[in-house]
């Protein structure tokens, strides 16, 4: 066997453990998500109080995970990879276990604690995986790891929501398990991929959070397209975070019922963005698709509003196809008005974006669900947080069309 042949090797190998090591922890987070609302309802006397404290839960971890994901990432690039992936990976069983033996509300909040600061999976592994490919095989690995965050999150919230229809704590104790199973692997049979020769000191001023975020709303230039962005993202935040609280307030739903619908959503995102996204962009060109996901999406979310009947949301989801196009048309809009050298800084900035309606978007959404949750099912009163989603998303269509109109580009 000659020395490249065996380096390749070795690289397939590590890469394989990273691809493993993402789709394990986003396969744990999703597993929570159908049942973690449901548990915090034991701890609490009512629906209000119950979205509240969720709300609440999902902010703490949001906001962890805002502060120490580039602290994490900015260490890694000091003492390697593989500790912080360890220490990664290590949080996320504590977390996980924490939760589900949680005798009482504090001791949930400190797994979400340990769950953010932890939840460093995604942009280390990138990292890794940069280490350990290529110049011409960079991008492919970058787009395994993609997939892989992906699959972990389709098939994660169906699994909890089948194991959480057995018992609330079970999703927890597998997801546990699972990271527990990919620390072993990882300390025993995984290098380091960084070697010190090329380890740099921790720059504490690229790590601030907000940093990324000022030099976004600098570019005057695409200002209406990061408002249209982040409106868009805002939206999304705000139906991830209260899905389960309103299903299981106005229909009834348990987590197999809100695992299976999350298991639809995240089939059609991945058909649309994984086979049909290149096909609707020939077909319509970025403008225009983006303004046709931005519509369909305004119009599902008024109509996840109105709905009396739970089966109903399955018909809204399967018509609601275009919406998964326009985040990707809006990121290849923004991303042809900047330099390639600039293209990490970004995407980088984009993504903190979504990192920062983590934080917000949990506490206006659980909010809202409480104070209709007394509401009975047939009342359009109870759809109140998706009407907010539908104004976001129609305030995204105008700022979008403004934009669009100035900068001469036909939607």
């Amino acid at each position: 066997m000659t020395t490249t042949t065996a380096t390749q090797q070795a690289s397939r190998g590590n890469l394989n453990f990273v691809l493993v090591s993402v789709f394990i922890d986003m396969l744990g987070i999703g597993l929570i998500v159908p049942v973690l609302p449901i548990l915090v309802g034991q701890f609490v006397s009512g629906r209000e109080e119950q979205a509240l404290w969720y709300g609440v839960m999902a902010m703490v971890f949001g906001l962890m995970q805002f502060i120490f994901m580039p602290m994490l990432g900015a260490v890694s690039d000091r003492i390697g990879r593989r500790p912080v992936l360890m220490y990664s990976m290590t949080g996320m069983c504590i977390n996980f276990l924490a939760t589900a033996w949680a005798p009482n509300l504090a001791c949930l909040f400190i797994g979400r604690v340990i769950g953010g600061m932890s939840s460093a999976s995604m942009s280390v592994a990138s990292a890794y995986a940069s280490d350990i490919s290529g110049p011409e095989n960079r991008a492919k690995s970058f787009g395994k790891v993609g997939a892989a965050f992906g699959l972990g999150f389709l098939f994660g919230p169906m699994l909890g929501g089948l194991l959480g229809n057995v018992s609330l704590h079970l999703p927890f104790y597998f997801a546990a398990a699972l990271s527990a199973a990919n620390l072993v692997y990882g300390y025993f049979m995984v290098p380091e991929s960084l070697p010190p020769g090329q380890r740099s000191p921790v720059d504490f001023s690229r790590i601030n959070p907000l940093g990324s975020l000022a030099r976004l709303a600098a570019r005057r230039d695409i200002r209406g397209l990061v408002v249209v962005y982040t409106l868009v993202t805002f939206a999304g935040v705000m139906l991830q975070s209260t899905w389960v609280l309103y299903t299981t307030f106005r229909f009834g739903w348990g987590p197999r019922d809100n695992g299976i619908a999350m298991f639809c959503v995240g089939l059609a995102a991945v058909v649309v963005q994984a086979g049909l996204l290149s096909v609707l962009m020939r077909r319509f060109g970025e403008v225009r698709l983006s303004m046709l996901g931005l519509g369909s999406g305004a119009i599902a979310y008024l109509l996840y509003g109105l709905v009396t009947q739970g089966w109903l949301m399955y018909v809204v989801i399967l018509c609601n196809l275009l919406a998964f196009a326009a985040g990707p048309a809006l990121q290849a809009i923004v991303s042809k008005t900047t330099a390639s050298n600039q293209q990490g800084e970004l995407m980088g900035s984009l993504q903190s974006v979504g990192s920062l309606g983590v934080i917000i978007m949990p506490l206006v959404g659980t909010a809202i669900i409480g104070a209709v949750s007394h509401l009975p099912p047939h009342d359009w009163r109870a759809g109140a947080s998706f009407y907010l989603c539908a104004g976001m998303q129609v305030l995204a269509i105008l700022v979008a069309r403004r934009y669009f109109a100035g900068h001469h580009q036909s939607a």
